[in-house]
């Protein structure tokens, strides 16, 4: 799979621009490549469109194990508070989801292997999530992408994802680029890699630089976790634990987004996208801050395996974040507490909360040598919830970790 980050608009100019900026990368990826690496190498990967996939929590998708130590560079750490999960369980197989608009046509799957339902894109156009209205100075944006060619992952299509500026968002033929945007954009071209390419438009103005990069994919037969991280205009983008974006200057100060869309301009049959697992958060994670002066620090950024304590990799910066604050601070300790959502057996989630707090505990005691005596361990179960637990994001934010002064 690769992955390239492109702005484009609607606008004739602007379209015929960005093609011609795809098309030098196409010309480039194709003399470096092998003609026959793109071919599949068996039909292991398989999208279905007839069958409803179980009703699980598909913000744990299942994927291939990966070393820990591949996270030792990863510092995204998410919002504080989640205000969007989009796992799309609530649509059914084979239809466009409710609380989506689009100019084109796409359709909810499920892909063998891989939990939950997926939103997949198999025609050009754009397509916006519409709960999505409003975009703060700080936040933090992930979703899951799945690159289908041939029934494999990889291909040559290029799918976008725009953060941009929209002053009437029904008017969906004038979508996404009015004036202000920012587009990066995954290009895909060997079924390993990806190329990432990027330009920003500022009044009306294309205003912003091409950067080019090869990603290594580590599994093509698995989704990518691609995670945003806006500072206000600073803007990082990662795949899985690698940052490939990290741009001081890539959003404008002065620019209300409010939207974020997902698009295809070259999409086809044998070039398609699909994506799950959308968490928008907000706020800036002030973990210092918060623990020394609130005595406490909330956070959603430490994720455990489906029904287990074992702490994914992913969870790396967040627990890197807390373990500097404690390394800082050589006299504070900290009680660390599991928390749960309601779904499930009281009984069984509460030994569940206390097992994942326990596993937070050894992590930080063996990957970053602090010592286990500054630290006690508790759960909570889903008996302490801070959201409302009938709708995903609510249930997102109960499912948390806290570290308590002691």
């Amino acid at each position: 799979m690769k992955k390239v980050f492109v702005i484009t608009g609607l606008c004739i100019i602007t379209l015929f621009a960005n093609s011609q900026i795809l098309k030098k990368v196409t010309d480039k990826v194709k003399n470096k490549i092998d003609p026959g690496v793109n071919k599949p190498e068996s039909d292991n990967t398989t999208v279905k469109k007839d069958e409803k996939a179980p009703d699980v929590d598909t913000s744990k998708t299942q994927q291939a194990p990966v070393g820990i130590k591949a996270y030792s560079k990863y510092d995204f750490v998410p919002g504080e508070k989640i205000v969007v999960m989009e796992d799309f369980i609530q649509d059914a197989v084979g239809d466009f989801p409710d609380k989506w608009n689009t100019n084109s046509s796409g359709e909810i799957v499920t892909i063998d292997k891989n939990q939950g339902h997926w939103l997949m894109m198999p025609r050009a156009g754009v397509f916006m999530p519409e709960f999505i209205d409003s975009l703060p100075d700080n936040f933090t944006f992930e979703y899951d992408l799945f690159c289908i060619h041939g029934n494999k992952m990889g291909g040559w299509g290029t799918f976008q994802t725009v953060i941009c500026e929209l002053s009437n968002r029904e008017k969906i033929q004038e979508w996404p680029y009015e004036h202000n945007y920012y587009v990066f954009s995954v290009y895909g071209g060997n079924a390993d890699d990806a190329t990432i390419n990027y330009t920003r438009k500022k009044n009306g103005t294309p205003d912003g630089g091409v950067q080019i990069i090869t990603h290594q994919v580590a599994d093509k037969n698995k989704p990518c976790h691609v995670s945003v991280w806006r500072q206000k205009e600073r803007l990082r983008v990662y795949f899985n634990e690698e940052k490939v974006l990290d741009i001081p200057k890539a959003l404008t100060s002065d620019v209300n987004y409010n939207s974020i869309i997902y698009a295809q301009p070259d999409a086809d049959e044998k070039n398609l996208y699909a994506i799950s697992n959308l968490r928008l958060a907000v706020g800036a994670p002030d973990t210092r801050n918060k623990l020394l002066t609130q005595n406490k620090w909330v956070t959603h950024g430490i994720l455990f395996d489906v029904n287990s304590a074992t702490v994914k990799p992913e969870s790396y910066g967040t627990l890197k974040e807390m373990a500097t604050v404690l390394k800082e601070n050589p006299d504070l300790k900290v009680k660390i507490v599991g928390h749960t959502d309601a779904d499930g057996n009281d009984a069984v989630n509460l030994d569940l909360s206390k097992k994942r707090a326990a596993s937070v505990k050894d992590f930080l005691v063996k990957e970053f040598g602090i010592d286990e005596s500054r630290m006690q361990t508790d759960g909570k179960g889903e008996g302490e919830p801070i959201d409302k637990n009938d709708n995903p994001a609510g249930k997102a934010n109960n499912r948390r970790v806290e570290f308590i002064k002691i």
